[in-house]
């Protein structure tokens, strides 16, 4: 069958690299690619994407009201630092 398909230009560029790499006509790299796309599973057939969490927190020892003062102190240290090379 004879279409006429509008490509956007960075698709038209893969699929004519695809091509060359390949040595096959346009044509089949084209067809191959939509091949491929039309028979992949559907997305609502995929297995839902689960997540292992674990309980957070600090290390005993660690006051995290105290994390922005030992953020300046680091960045003071690390000015200094530069400041003496």
């Amino acid at each position: 069958m004879r279409t006429t398909l509008t490509l956007d230009d960075d698709v038209a560029a893969a699929l004519k690299q695809q091509a060359k790499l390949l040595d096959q006509s346009f044509k089949q790299v084209v067809n191959d690619a939509l091949r491929r796309g039309l028979t992949s599973p559907e997305p609502r057939d995929r297995q839902p994407f689960k997540l292992r969490t674990s309980a957070g927190g600090f290390r005993p020892g660690i006051d995290p009201l105290k994390l922005n003062q030992l953020n300046a102190e680091l960045e003071l240290e690390e000015l200094l630092r530069k400041l003496q090379q």
